[in-house]
């Protein structure tokens, strides 16, 4: 009888340590994704201490992320995203490359596109503001990488963590940060539309305007800063233009903003919506994914800070 009840107390003791020890593992596998064999793995080597198990988990991790990253190093990035991120004086656009269209369309991959604006727009609103109504700030893949993230990883942690993760090369190739005044308004767009993420805007091609109230006329800044957006982004200008230049005689191959035909009515051209709202563009940038920066985007370093009068 006795040895019955000692047999019994030993089987409710540990019954009561396995569901214990149950409950601890799927805590961990949710909070954190891992495998189960892994989960498991972590919790024995720490005596079942939840934070320490975790922390292991996420140090295997980026080291695995680490390795792979530098076995997949050198091959092709030329898919990926554009992110663009605005608030009140400040904008970031980023390029975010990966080997396949697939991988961009990637939940992690987009989140990673999304943490890179956010970390590029976190430092715009730390820079300081130089004279005129625009700053412009360039960074370059090395720059992007040391930029720290709202986890307060850097960036390039971050990367590996999920290359580790998806098995295929990416990179984060380059930004640029505006900074504006408070009588400038900004707007972001990336096209195709529809992929938003918390205030980030995700597409093939991204693009930012600054704009500014020339004449106190009744107009919706901020649908109007959308549309030239998608303009900027649609129609490719290489420049706003000034009053010396000429338009060019085909209208298709014109490249100045202001004497393109207005995508939203092509029976006027920029310039002329711009003068109906009383309006003036300070600037302007465009990305497209996997473009030639030769033809394009000129990859600046830091300390190259530019300022628009």
């Amino acid at each position: 009888m006795m040895f019955s009840k000692a047999f019994a107390r030993y089987l409710h003791l540990n019954s009561s340590c396995w569901a214990s020890e149950k409950s601890l593992l799927a805590s961990l596998r949710k909070k954190t994704g891992y495998t189960f064999t892994n989960c498991k793995k972590a919790l024995e080597m720490h005596s079942n201490d939840l934070v320490k198990a975790e922390s292991w988990l996420h140090q295997q991790a980026q080291a695995l992320g680490w390795s792979k990253a530098t076995k997949l190093e050198g091959r092709n990035t030329s898919q990926g995203l554009v992110a663009v991120a605005v608030n009140k004086t400040d904008a970031a656009i980023v390029e975010v490359n990966c080997e396949t269209d697939f991988v961009a369309r990637n939940k992690a991959f987009q989140e990673m596109a999304e943490a890179a604006a956010k970390a590029c727009l976190k430092y715009a609103e730390k820079q300081p503001h130089l004279r005129g109504p625009l700053t412009k700030i360039g960074l370059d893949s090395d720059q992007l990488s040391h930029l720290p993230t709202t986890s307060g990883k850097l960036l390039s942690d971050e990367l590996a963590l999920m290359i580790g993760s998806l098995g295929e090369n990416a990179s984060l190739r380059r930004a640029l940060c505006l900074k504006v005044d408070t009588n400038v308004h900004l707007s972001a767009y990336a096209h195709p539309s529809g992929t938003e993420r918390d205030n980030v805007f995700l597409g093939k091609f991204g693009g930012l305007v600054a704009i500014r109230q020339k004449e106190p006329k009744d107009v919706d800044i901020q649908a109007l800063g959308r549309n030239l957006c998608q303009h900027v982004v649609g129609m490719d200008p290489k420049k706003v233009g000034t009053s010396f230049d000429k338009p060019n005689a085909n209208p298709d191959d014109e490249t100045c903003l202001i004497h393109q035909e207005y995508i939203n009515d092509n029976n006027a051209t920029v310039q002329e919506v711009l003068e109906q709202h009383g309006i003036e563009v300070i600037d302007f940038k465009r990305f497209e994914c996997g473009e030639d920066l030769c033809k394009g985007f000129s990859e600046q370093p830091l300390a190259a800070v530019e300022t628009c009068q």
